[in-house]
């Protein structure tokens, strides 16, 4: 299958990889090597005065960008199940003391709120990780006080999200919390389904085999919804919404399902305004220039334990996808009447229950509309 694009063949891999100038590819693929070198930090130590400890809370201090959207996945997946109250905030509240922990996440050493973040914490006599660079005030602050998770492997930014979403679970599991014990997945083990993800998504595998190549397929010359079907879901839809907007410029945007199932009518009013004569299937953007109405698109982001439910929905609506990563085989089911570029068989097999915990699934979808979005940006996301 050739992707349509009259400037790059998406099943040519060598001319996807001389394409991509700036390592977008490279950087979406080291969403495994980020988590691993976290693990490694883990391993050497860093938080080992996390070990035993049962605070009173945990409180995440994020600057903008993607230390903000792990963050908030995290809070969303797991802030009412690990035993603790787990806060995402701008800024250190007033009550934390020395009986809390507090994670200070950016990507800016500069910073002056993760800054403010740090020493405030620090001051309260709080246990204080920073994950963030090992430079700058923000080092000064933290010198021989703080412990450190500093980036190892270096990514762009927007690319960086696996980072922070490591670094959030990393203190989570050091503090041994035994309600949270079966919903942390091990960073190893993580890394290898962030690198298995990579994988299928290479240049080298054609667009009908490869996920992320088709959801960018699929992507191209739509508008492009993401929903949620939960807060998790929802949180991470806006992580890739912004991911797809800075990496490949394509206007998208996120909500939560039901605020898109309540919009459907809509929808079918944007495309009642299409001519009368124009047919999607026999338009040739290369002779018949681009679609008088570029058409909606709604990508479901769902995991195992939710699939059937958010599929049955995803089914008013006229043209929706649910994107999943429940198993081994991950799969992008289809749902609504308009089945698009190319059909999947419809598997609904997932694997064996219990395999995958939720945040290893929303995080192996992070890394395949990372790649997507990678992809997008080649082929020209418009």
């Amino acid at each position: 299958m050739t992707a349509p694009s009259p400037l790059l063949d998406l099943d040519d891999a060598a001319s996807v990889v001389a394409a991509d100038v700036d390592g977008s590819m490279r950087s979406a693929a080291l969403g495994g090597a980020q988590v691993r070198a976290t693990a490694a930090s883990v391993t050497e130590g860093a938080l080992d005065r996390l070990a035993g400890l049962r605070p009173r809370s945990v409180v995440l201090v994020t600057g903008p960008g993607r230390a903000a959207a792990a963050a908030s996945v995290l809070t969303a997946a797991l802030g009412s199940r690990v035993g603790l109250p787990l806060l995402h905030l701008s800024a250190v509240p007033p009550w934390v003391g020395p009986l809390d922990v507090v994670v200070v996440a950016g990507d800016d050493a500069g910073d002056p709120r993760l800054l403010e973040a740090a020493d405030g914490a620090l001051r309260r006599g709080a246990e204080v990780v920073l994950a963030a660079p090992d430079e700058g005030p923000l080092r000064a602050a933290g010198a021989g006080r703080a412990m450190l998770l500093p980036p190892r492997v270096h990514v762009p930014d927007h690319y960086a999200f696996p980072r922070y979403l490591a670094a959030g679970l990393a203190v989570l599991t050091a503090l041994e919390s035994v309600r949270a014990r079966d919903l942390l997945p091990d960073l190893g083990e993580l890394a290898d389904r962030l690198d298995a993800e990579a994988l299928r998504g290479h240049p080298e595998n054609e667009v009908f085999h490869n996920p992320a190549k088709s959801t960018a397929v699929r992507m191209r010359g739509r508008r492009v919804v993401l929903a949620g079907d939960g807060p998790a879901t929802t949180a991470l839809a806006r992580h890739c919404a912004e991911l797809v907007l800075r990496a490949a410029g394509t206007v998208a945007s996120a909500a939560d399902l039901g605020d898109v199932l309540a919009a459907r009518a809509r929808f079918a009013g944007a495309d009642a305004a299409r001519p009368a004569d124009y047919d999607p299937i026999f338009h040739d953007e290369e002779l018949d220039g681009p679609p008088p109405v570029r058409p909606v698109r709604v990508f479901a982001l769902a995991t195992s334990g939710t699939r059937a439910v958010a599929g049955r929905r995803i089914a008013a609506l006229p043209d929706a996808e649910l994107v999943l990563a429940a198993g081994e085989e991950e799969t992008i089911e289809m749902g609504g009447r308009d089945m698009g570029d190319r059909d999947m068989g419809g598997r609904a097999a997932g694997p064996a229950r219990g395999e995958r915990t939720e945040v290893e699934q929303l995080a192996v979808t992070a890394v395949r509309l990372g790649m997507a979005a990678a992809y997008l940006q080649l082929i020209g996301g418009s």
